[in-house]
């Protein structure tokens, strides 16, 4: 085209091209994951290590759901299915998340997609050109940049400010739309800070999506994972009900990460073109998986409120165990699986925190930095271990600290 100057196609050693697209799967979200990864083969290797670094449940996959996909494997569900998902399966997704967000779902607006990530990009694919914006709030789970990167699109980074206990300003993201701007994406209940969202936040949302005529992400994969309050999803709002796009996983809710099962929910034609999109990637999903994950949604609900439950009291016992700890903060999350503590009292990069942890006391937290500059200074602690597990960690990573302020 001329006048622009597009940048050289990245070479093989062989000579042949690659897509430029493969830049935008990379850079610093890509990186977010190596104290982790180091954690994960220092743990191989027989060393004591508790990880704490990633948001994967301890908790077994409740038995009726583990039976019900036996059964359905013994019963021959191995075949192709319909692209969009079997139908008893997004009749049970419309049904419970409409019961936790308080609306009316059409099981045509539901399809059932591998894994909550798969169900953002086939979203971003639907939504978004080459050279669109889309505005995420940072601190942003590592994925979103790559993700929005490999479909064409720019993210826009707008912070959510810790000073404010990462709440959001409907201002500060109005500052950050231009006439490029496509998308706004957003993730409450939020990882990493468990912020939840209330009516006000989502009135300013509705007000600037309309006004800017923009589409609305909402990663709401840990709605079932909330301690205070209830669910509000931008979704029941009248101004967005038509331009809302809601993603949702059974990874978290059902203790389900490793089945990769999640799914979307978007208005009008849209769905339809959704539906396609996943027919073009994955030709559908996996039938026993889904049969399995019907039974998670219609069954008896107890193991998954236990789980809750323990997420909570782990919440309790943390928080009140890093506040005692010179240098450490932490405030109680609303909701989900992670708390965010602050180390910039021990002088201490959050990067340089948790690798001499590591070093020292074989204790693996993610610096949140990998999130983005807004979380600068912060620690990601997941709570997928059973409480005397998180009792030594903390024990641990007292310590830690003491040495510190000696």
């Amino acid at each position: 085209m001329t006048g622009t100057s597009l940048p050289r196609p990245i070479e093989l050693a062989s000579g042949l091209p690659l897509a430029r697209r493969v830049d935008g799967i990379a850079g610093e979200g890509s990186k977010a994951w190596a104290v982790h990864s180091r954690a994960r083969r220092m743990e191989e290797a027989g060393e004591d290590v508790i990880v704490l670094s990633i948001g994967d449940p301890d908790f077994d996959t409740p038995a009726p759901i583990v039976d019900a996909a036996i059964d359905a494997l013994r019963g021959g569900r191995t075949h192709y299915s319909a692209a969009r998902g079997i139908e008893p399966l997004r009749r049970a997704i419309a049904g419970h998340y409409g019961t936790i967000a308080g609306i009316d779902v059409d099981p045509e607006q539901v399809i059932a997609v591998n894994g909550g990530q798969a169900a953002l990009f086939v979203s971003l694919m639907c939504v978004t050109d080459p050279g669109d914006r889309v505005i995420v709030l940072e601190p942003a789970y590592p994925t979103y940049g790559p993700a929005i990167g490999a479909t064409g699109g720019q993210m826009v980074s707008v912070a959510l400010n810790s000073e404010r206990d990462f709440r959001l300003d409907p201002a500060d993201i109005e500052a950050a739309i231009d006439g490029s701007t496509r998308a706004l994406l957003i993730n409450f209940p939020h990882n990493p800070t468990g912020t939840t969202l209330c009516q006000r936040d989502i009135d300013g949302l509705a007000e600037l999506c309309r006004r800017h005529d923009l589409w609305l992400i909402s990663d709401e994969v840990y709605a079932d994972l909330i301690f205070d309050g209830r669910h509000l999803s931008p979704a029941a709002h009248p101004d967005l009900a038509d331009r809302t796009i809601v993603i949702g996983s059974f990874s978290k809710s059902h203790a389900m990460c490793g089945w990769r099962l999640g799914w979307v929910m978007a208005p009008g034609d849209l769905a339809g073109h959704l539906g396609r999109m996943v027919e073009c990637v994955f030709f559908g999903g996996v039938p026993f998986i889904q049969d399995a994950a019907v039974v998670a949604l219609t069954g008896p609900q107890t193991e998954t409120a236990a789980m809750r439950a323990a997420f909570q009291a782990r919440r309790d016992r943390v928080v009140a165990a890093v506040n005692a700890m010179s240098g450490l903060s932490c405030q109680a999350p609303a909701a989900g699986m992670f708390l965010m503590i602050d180390s910039r009292g021990t002088g201490l990069s959050a990067p340089d925190f948790a690798n001499r942890l590591l070093d020292q006391t074989g204790v693996a937290l993610l610096p949140a930095d990998a999130f983005g500059r807004s979380a600068a200074g912060f620690l990601r602690l997941s709570l997928s271990a059973p409480e005397a597990k998180l009792e030594e960690a903390c024990d641990r990573i007292a310590r830690f600290v003491a040495g510190l302020n000696r």
